[in-house]
């Protein structure tokens, strides 16, 4: 699924594409697209008709294009969605679900391609939440990122000792922190030299500085490098892929050699997914151990 980085090069292409420009027609393609729009595929192509699209926005791993006034296009990418910019005339893509046109001949055409429909758009009303500004409502409840510089550090370590969970479990939790999936966790953790399953209790403050430090800087190489395509689904709006996966250190990267230590990589199944990790930079954190407390009135013998 894309994570932080993808969604934002796309966000960035929809900035420069899309954003300013006037619908002057929508046509849904394929249903499931725009399941998420209760009222349906005729009122969603109808609502959008006239309308100009506003600056293109994201919160962590959601991207969404406000409209006049106070509704937004809200897109989730699922598996394999894009949003991709083409000229009138370009062939449609076989998997083309949604089909946007501008006012301006020269803007091309806004399409929605998904594969596996996983993902969709859908119209949403803005709610204006305190140090946010206005978000969709259904995703007021997704934390800022740590690319965002209103995240507060502070606030993460705390929930973090809090908590009695893991801190993969925690980096992927999009109510503490946004953006982050399976890929970037296990890169961030890597460079952190952090087993996946080490308690979040267990983290000092410097420590939790220094792991985001490292969520930020991975999360900016791949932005810098279009993001993370390992086949062709996650593409920018003119359907190039990012190549990110050649500078990864930990992801996919079984039984090759850990590049700090030379140890081999390893991985193992983690909540429907895998994660992959250094046996020797990473060590799996010591079994807690458990202290026999005497019944109150019963005294051990020594």
């Amino acid at each position: 699924m894309p994570e932080l980085p993808e969604v934002e090069v796309v966000r960035r292409g929809l900035e420069r594409w899309a954003s300013g420009r006037t619908i002057t027609g929508a046509e849904v393609l394929h249903p499931r697209a725009v399941r998420r729009h209760v009222a349906g595929a005729e009122d969603f192509a109808a609502r959008l008709r006239g309308h100009r699209f506003g600056p293109a926005r994201r919160r962590g791993k959601y991207l969404w294009l406000p409209l006049d006034p106070g509704v937004c296009v809200l897109a989730h990418l699922g598996m394999s969605g894009q949003l991709l910019i083409q000229p009138a005339d370009a062939p449609d893509e076989k998997h083309l679900r949604i089909r946007i046109t501008f006012e301006d001949p020269e803007a091309g055409e806004l399409r929605f391609v998904d594969q596996r429909t996983f993902g969709g758009l859908s119209l949403h009303p803005e709610s204006v939440v305190p140090d946010s500004g206005a978000l969709p409502d259904v995703i007021a409840h997704i934390a800022r990122d740590p690319l965002d510089p209103l995240f507060d550090e502070q606030a993460f370590h705390a929930a973090l000792r809090r908590r009695r969970t893991t801190i993969k479990r925690a980096l992927l939790d999009q109510s503490l922190i946004s953006g982050v999936g399976n890929i970037y966790a296990d890169e961030a953790l890597w460079r952190a030299r952090l087993h996946y399953e080490r308690p979040t209790a267990s983290l000092t403050r410097p420590r939790t500085s220094e792991l985001l430090g490292h969520v930020r800087d991975v999360m900016n190489a791949a932005l810098a490098a279009g993001g993370t395509s390992f086949d062709s689904l996650y593409v920018n709006v003119n359907g190039e892929s990012g190549y990110f996966e050649r500078s990864l250190d930990a992801y996919g990267r079984e039984d090759e050699p850990c590049r700090r230590c030379g140890s081999s990589m390893r991985r193992r199944p983690w909540m429907n997914r895998s994660s992959y990790y250094c046996p020797r930079c990473q060590p799996p954190p010591r079994p807690r151990r458990t202290v026999s407390v005497p019944p109150p009135g019963r005294i051990l013998p020594r």
